[in-house]
C-alpha cells in the first residue's frame, strides 16, 4: 500500500476487482440504493480525497446524460473537494460494512484524520478518483451543478417548510449536487 496524506490506497489493479458496465446494465432497485442503501461520497485524487455519507438523492436522465443528484449539506468538506476537482465518485457497500461507512458520517474530513482512521481500503480507479476495495458498486460522476434551494421554488407545504428550517442554521442548509454518469463499475 501506499501511504497518502488521505489514507491507504491500494495500489492493487483495479481491474482485477471491478467491471466496468453501462448506467443501463445497473441491475439495483434505484429506490433502494437511494432511500435504504448508504452511498459514500469520495471527492479528490489519492494526493487528497475526503469522504462523507449520503443518503438521499436520485438517478435518471438529465439533458439526455445518465445522472446522479445529491442533497449534501453546504458545509461540508467532501463538498468543497467537489466543486474544486468537479469529478467525485458514489459508493455502495455490501451491508457488512455499514457501520465503517457510518465512521466516514461522524466527523468532518477537513478537521480530522478520519480517512486514515477508516477501516475501508481506499482505491483509485482508472480515471484518479478515489473510491473503495470494499465497495460493490462505484459510481463517477462528472459535476454539471451545484444549487442551493430556494423554498418560493417548491409547491408543497412540507418541502417549503423543511428548506426554510434548515436555513435556519446556515451551517446546515442543503445544496443540490447534479452530476453526469460517466462510468459504472461493479464487484467482480
Amino acid at each position: 500500500m501506499k501511504e497518502t496524506n488521505g489514507g491507504n490506497v491500494n495500489e492493487m489493479n483495479f481491474d482485477q476487482l471491478f467491471k466496468l458496465i453501462s448506467p443501463r446494465e445497473m441491475s439495483d432497485n434505484v429506490f433502494t440504493l437511494v432511500g435504504k442503501d448508504l452511498a459514500v461520497v469520495t471527492a479528490g485524487k489519492a494526493d487528497h480525497y475526503n469522504s462523507m455519507i449520503s443518503s438521499g438523492g436520485g438517478l435518471g436522465l438529465l439533458f439526455a446524460k445518465p445522472a446522479t443528484w445529491s442533497i449534501l449539506r453546504a458545509d461540508r468538506y467532501t463538498l468543497e473537494l467537489i466543486q474544486k476537482e468537479k469529478t467525485y465518485t458514489l459508493s455502495y457497500f455490501p451491508d457488512e460494512h455499514k457501520e465503517k461507512m457510518l465512521f466516514l458520517g461522524s466527523e468532518s474530513g477537513r478537521d480530522s484524520a478520519k480517512m486514515k482512521e477508516v477501516e475501508l481500503t481506499s482505491i483509485r480507479i482508472p480515471s484518479g478518483n478515489m473510491s473503495f476495495k470494499e465497495a460493490r458498486l462505484i459510481i463517477e460522476i462528472k459535476l454539471m451543478a451545484v444549487m442551493t434551494a430556494n423554498p418560493e421554488d417548491f409547491c408543497q407545504q412540507e418541502a417549503k417548510d423543511a428548506i426554510k428550517e434548515a436555513y435556519e442554521e446556515a451551517h446546515v442548509y442543503r445544496k443540490f449536487v447534479f452530476g453526469e454518469i460517466t462510468h459504472v463499475w461493479i464487484k467482480k
